[in-house]
């Protein structure tokens, strides 16, 4: 037996018509689960027997609350997943491995990270955004609140970049190396390259380095015209190349802190009023 673990809020609350059109294009024969009538997800694998499989439809925060319920599970069945979400950014980074559009989730579900932030620990697969693209976030989560129509989280940014996001100074330690900034736009930790529906913010980040290392990536300038300019570079991971405007280092134990309170979001999830989160490897 086929189970397709779908989430209902995904993809603005077309998860489930999106995984049943999945099936339907494909072919597949499945019974199809609510990810919100699980309890217990553990249990609900101890349940299935041998010859069954399950796919896992959703986006990049289904992805998360997933990962960060089986974490640790030795899984005797195969486990897929299929993009059914709005910004697909593991399958973005991931794509070369599916075959037919499904990814074996069990490698990627081992030696995830761990965040902890506010006195909340979480695993995170894809990375962590902290400073505007975590303000981002948090506007566009009101936005989706209050009204029906799409959010626009380019304007949003835009909007943010033109003048109402109030530059930080952050102290960023990387494996006991402490660095200094000031006019920080984001200072972000990837276990993958991309957030955001398509921002490669760190392009050079391998989520199976043998080191079990994250990418640490701070953005500066104090000119918002350049920063506006240079923005769109990130899609292609070519901010990387501007070295007066973002450093990049690797380690695997990070803490971040802002001199002000800021959004902050782990995997498209926002927590509020930030001033400070840890991130350790190998845990």
């Amino acid at each position: 037996m086929t189970y397709l673990l779908y989430n209902p809020l995904a993809n603005n609350s077309k998860g489930e018509q999106d995984a049943r059109q999945w099936a339907a294009d494909n072919g597949t024969a499945c019974a199809f689960t609510s990810l919100l009538d699980i309890e217990d997800m553990k249990a609900f694998f101890d349940g299935l027997k041998e010859g069954d499989d399950v796919i896992l439809t959703g986006g990049d925060g289904t992805m998360n609350r997933f990962a960060n319920d089986v974490y640790g599970y030795e899984f005797k069945i195969p486990v897929y997943y299929v993009k059914c979400g709005s910004g697909n950014d593991f399958y973005r980074d991931n794509e070369k491995y599916a075959e037919n559009g499904k990814i074996d989730l069990r490698p990627f579900l081992k030696n995830l990270p761990l965040v902890t932030v506010k006195g909340i620990q979480r695993r995170f697969v894809n990375g962590i955004g902290y400073g505007i693209d975590g303000e981002t976030c948090r506007i566009g989560d009101i936005q989706r609140a209050t009204s029906d129509k799409p959010v626009s989280y380019s304007k949003i940014a835009i909007r943010l970049l033109l003048g109402s996001y109030k530059l930080k100074k952050a102290t960023v330690e990387v494996d006991g190396k402490v660095s200094r900034f000031e006019n920080v736009w984001m200072a972000s930790t990837m276990k993958g390259r991309f957030y955001g529906g398509g921002m490669m913010v760190a392009p050079a980040q391998d989520r199976f380095n043998e080191d079990g290392t994250v990418s640490v990536v701070t953005l500066y300038k104090k000119n918002r015209l350049v920063t506006l300019m240079r923005f769109p570079s990130l899609n292609k991971g070519e901010h990387v190349l501007k070295k007066d405007w973002v450093t990049v280092q690797t380690g695997r134990k990070v803490t971040v802190s802002f001199d002000q309170p800021c959004a902050l979001q782990i995997d498209g999830d926002v927590i509020e009023d930030v001033l400070t989160y840890t991130v350790e490897t190998g845990v």
